[in-house]
């Protein structure tokens, strides 16, 4: 995939949740495709509150 996730943590929270739940269906697999650092999406998005829960495949 040639494009990157946007900086927005706001933004990012909803295209992260969106890409998961339509296409990739973990974030470990959006992150492997997209080519991305795992740690620097949930760092950015735990900075606004939100944590990665496993069982549901979602940052809430």
């Amino acid at each position: 995939m040639q494009f990157g996730l946007p900086k927005d943590p706001m933004l990012l929270l909803s295209v992260v949740n969106t890409k998961i739940r339509d296409y990739y269906h973990t974030l470990d697999a959006l992150c492997e495709d997209m080519q991305v650092d795992k740690n620097t999406i949930v760092d950015t998005l735990k900075g606004i509150d939100y944590e990665y829960d496993e069982s549901r495949h979602q940052f809430v």
